[in-house]
């Protein structure tokens, strides 16, 4: 058995903040991740831009930020998530600065660029291709300094321990060699990301299946805004990238004017606001070409750089040019196929400003929390977001810590006894093909009550892992987790019988302000 002051679930930005704070604040913390530490998640593989009121480039405020947030959130945002996101974000971005994550500098100052739906010039980044990788990798070198952070690879939650209401610890699984391991700690933190995996189509980590949500809602959490999955409209489709991000191109387009094109070489997307249009607008617009019969050849849009010189898509692109090259890629001879990918989620496990959810002694973390950003996430807020939220859940699961005794907790967790039959690999195809086909960026309640039957009929039952290595168990905890996730965003989605930010119903196309409301889902 392992005990901790405070367990952190997750090591990606949010979860590595949490546990900096928390030994901040004098907790003894215990650091779990399935995957290697500061090695999964979604920050590792960002990339781009980071959102936050420096004002470095041109005068600016948090309450700026804020207004920007709001508006993209489509009026359901939670003012105070989104305002701790946007006033926090400065000194996280400023003490990141100060450990040495590199932001690039112009002139003595931090430089920022412009991302759609800003305002102005907001966005801090290291470079365009490696800003998510630089500050996972200086988070990890501040968390392998910090003696009272204990890191501990290849554990797999199965299920938070509850007593008398209240959270315990966590069971899990050591993924190598099939031992079960009972956690007790004061204060748990969930920082386990989002649910894009659900998706056939995604720009998602293998860990972003939803574990959180699932762990959450088991426990007796409430979840929030579940319907609101954020696709990034122009990740790639062709031809075939390697080795590359799938939604790299999105600076690039904005920075140089990249022209969105149909099937008749026309730019399609309003000319005002054209290049900064939030990604909900984007999304939609593709889509909508495709299904008129104007989309691209692999049923998307063409994005074109052909207006602009070698010698300017060098200055933009750098070194990326010659990766491109490398795929057979000239972008001054050819434009390149984009479509929506699943890329974020808005909804997650209801937390108020001390990030603490609707259990007690349970907190959540970046993506993990629902309601900062309504309906539609403001570019660059992501990361934003996770050093936010896991810096205020680790100074508050701290604070709990040191007030309460060491829990007990049964070292018993509740597996079935009986081995599945099912192929879980295959389902989990099965369930992401149904997800990017019924549950996408465009919905119909035909599609919707469709899937929810055949997600409804997935396995829900969890043996015990075999001694050793056991890489069906692994597909059958993910896809148990990923079929009772999947089907809390189709039970919000058809629920919600407008279209408002990120979720479109094309049979309600309107927004009603009957639904100015967020949607709870609990057991």
């Amino acid at each position: 058995m392992l005990r901790s002051d405070v367990l952190v679930v997750g090591s990606g930005a949010a979860g590595m903040y949490a546990a900096i704070a928390a030994a901040r604040a004098g907790s003894n913390v215990l650091l779990v991740d399935r995957s290697l530490i500061g090695r999964g998640g979604a920050t590792v593989m960002a990339q781009m831009t980071v959102a936050v009121a420096v004002g470095e480039e041109e005068p600016d405020h948090w309450e700026h930020h804020l207004a920007d947030t709001l508006k993209a959130g489509r009026g359901l945002c939670d003012a105070d998530l989104s305002q701790l996101l946007c006033e926090d974000g400065p000194a996280c971005i400023r003490e990141m600065d100060e450990w040495g994550v590199g932001w690039a500098r112009r002139d003595g100052h931090m430089a920022q660029v412009h991302a759609p739906g800003h305002d102005r010039k907001r966005c801090v980044y290291v470079d365009f291709l490696n800003t998510g990788p630089a500050v996972s990798k200086t988070l990890r070198a501040r968390v392998q300094r910090t003696p009272e952070i204990q890191r501990v690879g290849d554990l797999v939650v199965t299920e938070l321990a509850i007593r008398d209401g209240m959270c315990v610890g966590a069971h899990a699984v050591h993924t190598p060699t099939g031992a079960s391991v009972p956690i007790a700690a004061k204060a748990t933190i969930l920082a386990t990301g989002g649910l894009t995996r659900l998706y056939a189509r995604n720009s998602a980590s293998i860990n972003m299946g939803g574990d959180g949500y699932a762990l959450a809602l088991r426990a007796g959490a409430e979840l929030i805004d579940m319907e609101f999955v954020q696709f990034f409209p122009i990740g790639h489709l062709a031809p075939r990238l390697v080795g590359m991000d799938p939604i790299m191109w999105d600076p690039f387009r904005y920075k140089l004017g990249g022209r969105l094109l149909n099937s008749e070489m026309k730019e399609f997307l309003p000319e005002e606001g054209r290049y900064i249009s939030a990604r909900d607008v984007a999304t939609y617009g593709i889509l909508k070409e495709v299904a008129a019969g104007r989309g691209s050849p692999h049923r998307g849009a063409w994005l074109s750089f052909q207006h602009c010189s070698e010698a300017v898509l060098r200055e933009a692109f750098g070194p990326v040019i010659d990766r491109l090259a490398a795929n057979g890629i000239d972008l001054t001879r050819q434009p390149i196929e984009v479509a929506p990918i699943a890329h974020y989620h808005m909804g997650g496990m209801r937390a108020g400003a001390d990030m603490q959810t609707t259990v007690p002694h349970l907190f959540a973390a970046g993506e993990a929390v629902g309601g900062a950003n309504g309906a539609n996430r403001l570019s660059g807020n992501a990361i934003t977001e996770a050093l936010t939220f896991g810096r205020r859940a680790g100074e508050r699961a701290a604070a709990l810590a040191a007030k309460i005794p060491m829990p007990a907790i049964d070292p018993s967790s509740g597996f079935s006894s009986n081995r599945s039959k099912i192929n879980p690999a295959a389902e989990i195809v099965r369930l992401q093909k149904l997800m990017n086909e019924h549950v996408g960026p465009l919905r119909t309640q035909g599609g919707l009550e469709r899937a929810l039957q055949e997600i409804r009929q997935m396995c829900g039952d969890l043996p015990a892992p075999r001694a050793g290595l056991d890489p069906e168990w692994m597909d059958l905890h993910d896809l148990r987790n990923m079929r009772l996730v999947a089907e809390c965003v189709t039970r919000a989605a058809l629920a919600r019988t407008e279209s408002r930010g990120a979720h479109q119903r094309e049979d309600f196309p309107e927004t009603s302000a009957a639904w100015e409301r967020h949607q709870t889902i609990r057991v």
